[in-house]
């Protein structure tokens, strides 16, 4: 099945995509052009695989859809949604590009990464797992853990005699004892908070649906009564599954180093520097943050 989206202009995909380009084959990749994940559309598997047909200014996105057997309108129109969300397809980076252009270095950025929209998990679920797991350990080991994770425990899709395993359920790890994540590289504390959140969605104690139209610091402030997560964990949780991009996570080492790099000489900054810094951006901080980052992944000479 083959299925069309028009994104909000401008938009471009290799650039959006590529923050997958490291992503297990089996999970979820960007290559040559094709990002492809499995997504669970109300407990059906599907392989979507998203191309441009477009351009920067007149961007139109394909997604073929394996399998296509059994599926309906509601289905069809799910997996419009699902893309949407991950590649954030209706927001207009117009309106933040034009109120950067008092900011002569995020206005460059602008220019050389035009187009570039920030990705999110497909559900808040697994932002905040994946946020967990991120706890005090570096992105490469944390995404080793949750490629083996999601290879132990998560869903299976054959097609082509290729196996795709989908992010688990809240059901899956909520039976789980925490030795099993234990050996699939979560701390013993880890295993707790993961099997403790997803005990809460499945005992009806905690819904996170209600959550995703409250203002920002409220969502945070909600996720600070669940165990294990403190202000870090809650702040990448919005950021990756709501992207909610006014957040200003100043405790991230990574953050700092960037920030120093970029506005302080490779001097350290405190939180209170990155503040004052991300100030002037006001509600476009998070976005403007979402660039630098990719400007520092690139190595991109923005002075």
């Amino acid at each position: 099945m083959i299925l069309k989206i028009k994104p909000e202009a401008p938009f471009n995909f290799d650039l959006s995509a590529k923050i997958f380009s490291n992503g297990d084959v089996q999970i979820q990749r960007y290559e040559n052009g094709s990002y492809w994940q499995v997504i669970n559309l109300n407990d059906k598997l599907v392989l979507v695989t998203v191309t441009s047909s477009g351009s920067v200014d007149a961007p139109e996105l394909t997604i073929n859809v394996e399998p296509d057997k059994n599926l309906d309108k509601n289905d069809c129109q799910l997996v419009k949604q699902t893309v949407t969300s991950i590649f954030n397809l209706n927001f207009n980076l117009q309106n933040f590009y034009d109120d950067m252009k008092k900011d002569k270095l995020i206005s460059k950025l602008t220019t050389q990464l035009r187009g570039l929209n920030s990705t999110r998990t497909p559900t808040f679920f697994e932002a905040i797992v994946s946020s967990i797991i991120e706890q005090q350990i570096s992105l490469k080991a944390a995404k080793s853990i949750e490629t083996q994770m999601t290879k132990t425990f998560g869903d299976t899709l054959q097609l082509n005699n290729i196996t795709y395993y989908a992010f688990p359920t809240p059901k899956t790890l909520s039976n789980l004892e925490k030795e099993d994540l234990r050996n699939v590289g979560l701390s013993f504390r880890k295993a707790e908070y993961v099997i403790g959140l997803s005990k809460n969605i499945i005992n009806d104690e905690l819904d996170l649906e209600p959550l995703k139209s409250k203002d920002t610091q409220e969502i945070i402030n909600e996720l600070l009564n669940i165990h294990g997560i403190g202000v870090w964990t809650a702040e990448f949780s919005v950021i990756k599954g709501l992207h909610r991009l006014v957040v200003v996570p100043t405790e991230d080492i990574g953050l700092r180093r960037i920030i120093a790099r970029y506005y302080n000489n490779e001097n350290p900054v405190s939180s209170d520097k990155i503040n004052e810094i991300a100030k002037p951006w006001g509600k476009w901080s998070g976005l403007a943050i979402f660039y630098l980052v990719i400007a520092d992944l690139m190595s991109l000479d923005i002075k």
